[in-house]
């Protein structure tokens, strides 16, 4: 059995980015994307300048009422991640975002990610913590790689947003930098210090990852089309 070490502490060191602006815009506005009416920088510096490559939602359908619950922004070393895609040059977005393997592959490159995720509407944290702590769980029991240090992992995770209450435009960010293993979470909401945890546990953060990233699996499909798309065009001949 191979045991994998686990740290996890909270407030450790701080989880600090800043959002770039645009250089032809003098003085003034930061370059953004809109998704579902909510602002996402272009860019944002954690070690280096992210690319903001992908974008989408999470709903759900009622009685065909669409509920939208959060918008996601990807964020990723774009100049290092293409050279780990390279066997995927010339696929089209359709062929992509059916393909597991570019998405594992996409989780499994040692660049730097973020995923920034902008509440659309309230929920408990509690909420949240419950159906990432499954999805994470369910991911690892599939593979045999649930073992004591990933429960204790998760137990961790979920406390961490228990507290917590998910008003419209708290911001959640899901840091992976290129140290393997390492999950920094943070969460800021209005009148409230950020709130953070780091998890060091390989197999935790890799299904974190594939939460957003993990292609059909994944709980965005409109994000994953997002990372589809724009992969068909950074790769093409």
């Amino acid at each position: 059995m191979t045991m994998h070490v686990l740290v996890i502490t909270r407030f450790q060191r701080p989880i600090s980015w800043v959002c770039m602006t645009d250089a032809s815009a003098v003085g003034s506005e930061m370059a953004t994307v809109e998704v579902d009416g909510i602002p996402f920088p272009q860019e944002i510096a954690v070690n280096k300048p992210l690319s903001l490559l992908a974008n989408g939602i999470t709903d759900i359908e009622i009685h065909f009422l669409q509920i939208k619950y959060n918008a996601i922004g990807v964020y990723l070393d774009k100049g290092n991640v293409l050279g780990h895609l390279e066997i995927w040059k010339g696929k089209k977005a359709d062929e992509l975002v059916q393909d597991d393997a570019f998405f594992q592959a996409l989780v499994s490159a040692p660049v730097e990610k973020l995923f920034r995720i902008v509440v659309i509407k309230e929920i408990k944290g509690s909420q949240y913590g419950v159906q990432l702590e499954s999805s994470v769980r369910d991911r690892l029991v599939s593979v045999d790689k649930y073992e004591e240090e990933e429960e204790e992992a998760l137990e961790k995770v979920t406390e961490f947003f228990q507290s917590k209450y998910f008003k419209p435009n708290s911001v959640l960010t899901f840091h992976f930098p290129t140290t393997p293993g390492v999950a920094e979470i943070s969460f800021v909401t209005e009148g409230k210090g950020d709130a953070k945890l780091t998890v060091e546990n390989k197999n935790v953060a890799e299904m974190i990852q594939k939460w957003y990233l993990g292609g059909e699996s994944a709980v965005s499909p409109t994000t994953v089309k997002s990372l589809a798309d724009q992969f068909a065009a950074l790769l093409s001949p």
